[in-house]
Parts: structure tokens; C-alpha cells; sequence
């Protein structure tokens, strides 16, 4: 009897006996939630608890959009470039990063990627009047013209806004301005900067002038970075967008275009039946703006329906709750990495996600690359130790003091 008692898959007495589930479930000491998928999933570290390897594949989400949340040096950003590599190796999904802080690009380079940097001295340049035709649900001019809206209101500033008038002139110039290129568009230049400029200036309305004096500084002046026609290779299946050496002056439109930019690839992928996988750091930058938070809240709401997996990279939680719009982001993130949280915002995801005392203990002074996972209805405390004496350790790092060994042993 005492044998049969042990765990050794032996049973020396012949005798049985029913029992209820409730009663069975004590002999059964496994209460750890896992997470392993098959197919094209990524590794996600190891489960807190158990040691097992997190396996999961974001696509198969209802809603594929995530964020990674964490105060500075809790290992956001090395999560997010863990995690593009994984996909990079696993997949043969495109990789898009928007990187206002320049820590991608030695990674996206090392991975055969194209690193765009925008900037005033750059070569690199990307029009933003460029136009795709080959849209078949959509009307590429209304979503140009769209654009160029927001992008003039931003240039134009103002409490208010464009005025009715202004809009009016703009849109009747870009509907000019590409007639020419639509009509023949194998050897007809692509609209720029400049000429919508030149139709402004051609218009007999007085806010037409209001309109062309405004935009000169982008088009003649010091801020002239985006009136060139393009010269880089978008069709990179990794190009990151290298945003640090840009001022303030022109951060908040590059934003925009880069979202334009963002949206258009996008779209054009998916004509092709492939995913993309799009990467926001210093999220909290697009938000400042209300053009550009619209056109976040746009992202993640529409852009999952044409396969983009777009991931936002903020310090706090707050800057999703500036208002009901922004807290949509937060609403429609079905994957989230929570790293170390500062004490207020603990509280509030503690609120928004019903997240246990216990499970708090995960995100409240830990260790870099040690949290909570949340995928879809499954909530697992992770860790991820990444080797630290290899060269991807090396690339993805952005710790001062792994820099500086680095640069002692080279």
C-alpha cells in the first residue's frame, strides 16, 4: 500500500475508486498558467514559475496590437528589438521601426535593413507627396488629399485650425497637382514640396498666399528636409526610420509623414499577403500632437484588418489616459509587456486590468526584462536573461555601462 502511494507509476492493489474533479484536482500539483504555440510563434522568455519556455504568435490574437510598458531602464526597448528579431527569424513578415531616439539602427543595419535618417544634413530623403496607384479598394487621391490637410494644418498651426476657405485651396491644389502624374505616371515626375508651393502661390484667393507663406520655410528655408523626391529603398523588408538628429521644429510633422509612410506600406503589403510589424518607441512624442494621436488611434483601430501588428514603446501608463480617444489604444491592445511601473501607474493597471496584489509584485522594482505578459486572456510573469557576452547582445543594448565595456574592449 505504501508503495502504490508513491509517484512511481506502480500500482500494487487492485482497487479503484470514483472521484469528483474538484477532488481529483489535488493530486495535480500543476497550477501555473503556460503559453506555447506552434508555428510561426516568438520567444518570449521564460515563465516565472515554472521555467518553461513562452512561446506565442501575436497574429493569432483577435487583436494583435501590444505595447511595452516600463520605467527607463526596465528593459522596454530590448524587449521590442527581442522581440523583431524573433519575427525576423521566424517569419517573412516586413519590420517597421519609427525610432526617434536613434537606438535601432546599428540592429537594423546588422540585420541587412535600410536605416533612414531624417535630418536636415542627411542624403536620405522621403517625399511625402509620393502617391501608390495601386490600391484596389481604396482611392489613393482622397487619402493623399486627406494627408496633406493634416499636414498643412500642422504647418499652418493655429488654435482653430485651417479655416473652410484654406481647406478648399489646398485640396483644389493637390487634385492640380496630381492630374498631370495620374494621367501619365510612368514618366512624369512625383509631386513635391515645391510644387504645391507653386500653386499655392498661383491661386487668386488671399489665404492661398497665407497658405504658400507658411509652407515656404519647409519648401526654401532651413526646414526644407522633406522637399525632395525620394532616393531611398522602401521596399526593405526592415527599414527604420531614424528620427534623432531631427529638432523640434520638424519632429511633430515628421511624425506624420512617417505614419503616412507607415500606412502606405502597410497597405501595400497586404496586396501582396503579407504582414507588417510596426514598432512606435517614445510613443508618448505622437501623442502631444492631436493630429498625430489621431492618426495612432487610426492605427490601431484600422490598420489591423490589412495584417499591421504595431507595437508602442512608453515610459507610462497615463499618456494613454490624456483622453477617451487615446485611452482607445490602451482598450484595443490585446498583447502588453509590462516591465518595472513606477508606484502611480501600478495603481492605475492594477484598475484598467484587474491585475492582483500577487501579480503587481511582478511589475514593482524588478529587474530589467523581468514583468508581466499579457496575451489575450492569459496573464504570465515572465523573465528573459539574453546571454550578455554576444555580438546581438552587444547591438541591442542601450545600457551606458554595457556601451562603455564595449567600447573599452574594442
Amino acid at each position: 500500500g505504501f508503495l502504490s502511494s508513491l509517484p512511481l507509476g506502480h500500482n500494487g492493489i487492485e482497487i479503484k475508486r470514483c472521484m469528483t474533479t474538484s477532488s481529483t484536482a489535488i493530486f495535480v500539483p500543476f497550477m501555473t498558467q503556460e503559453l506555447r504555440m506552434d508555428g510561426e510563434a516568438v520567444y518570449y522568455g521564460l515563465n516565472a514559475l515554472s521555467h518553461n519556455v513562452i512561446m506565442a504568435n501575436r497574429k493569432k490574437l483577435k487583436n494583435p496590437n501590444g505595447l511595452f510598458l516600463g520605467v527607463p531602464g526596465s528593459g522596454k526597448s530590448f524587449a521590442a528589438k527581442r522581440e523583431l528579431v524573433n519575427v525576423f527569424l521566424a517569419t517573412k513578415d516586413r519590420i517597421i521601426v519609427v525610432d526617434p531616439m536613434g537606438e535601432y539602427s546599428p540592429l537594423i543595419r546588422r540585420l541587412g535593413g535600410q536605416v533612414i535618417e531624417i535630418a536636415p544634413d542627411s542624403p536620405h530623403h522621403i517625399n511625402p507627396m509620393d502617391i501608390d496607384l495601386s490600391f484596389d479598394e481604396e482611392n489613393p487621391m482622397a487619402l493623399k488629399a486627406d494627408f496633406i490637410l493634416s499636414l498643412m494644418e500642422l504647418i499652418v498651426g493655429g488654435k482653430d485650425g485651417l479655416q473652410p476657405v484654406e481647406r478648399t485651396v489646398i485640396d483644389r491644389c493637390v487634385r492640380q497637382m496630381y492630374r498631370e502624374h495620374l494621367q501619365d505616371p510612368e514618366t512624369s515626375k512625383m509631386p513635391t514640396l515645391q510644387t504645391l508651393y507653386d500653386l499655392l502661390c498661383s491661386q487668386p484667393e488671399g489665404e492661398a498666399v497665407r497658405l504658400a507663406t507658411a509652407l515656404e520655410i519647409y519648401v526654401s528655408g532651413s526646414l526644407n528636409v522633406f522637399n525632395h523626391e525620394t532616393n531611398v529603398d522602401l521596399n526593405r523588408r526592415l527599414v527604420c526610420l531614424d528620427l534623432k538628429k531631427l529638432g523640434a521644429g520638424l519632429r511633430t510633422i515628421a511624425m506624420l509623414i512617417m505614419q503616412d509612410l507607415v500606412n502606405s506600406q502597410v497597405s501595400m503589403n497586404f496586396l501582396r499577403g503579407i504582414a507588417t510589424w510596426c514598432y512606435f518607441d517614445e510613443f508618448h512624442v505622437l501623442l502631444r500632437d492631436r493630429l498625430t494621436a489621431s492618426y495612432c488611434v487610426a492605427i490601431w483601430k484600422m490598420l489591423r484588418k490589412k495584417g499591421c501588428v504595431p507595437s508602442a514603446l512608453t515610459q507610462n501608463v497615463k499618456d494613454f489616459l490624456a483622453s477617451p480617444e487615446i485611452e482607445n489604444i490602451f482598450e484595443n491592445s490585446d498583447f502588453l509587456v509590462l516591465l518595472s511601473q513606477a508606484q502611480g501607474d501600478r495603481q492605475i493597471l492594477a484598475k484598467q486590468l484587474g491585475i492582483s496584489p500577487h501579480q503587481l509584485s511582478y511589475v514593482t522594482h524588478t529587474n530589467s526584462g523581468e514583468g508581466l505578459l499579457f496575451f489575450g486572456n492569459t496573464t504570465i510573469p515572465f523573465v528573459d536573461r539574453f546571454p550578455q557576452n554576444t555580438e546581438l547582445y552587444a547591438i541591442m543594448t542601450t545600457r551606458p555601462e554595457d556601451k562603455k565595456q564595449e567600447m573599452n574592449r574594442a
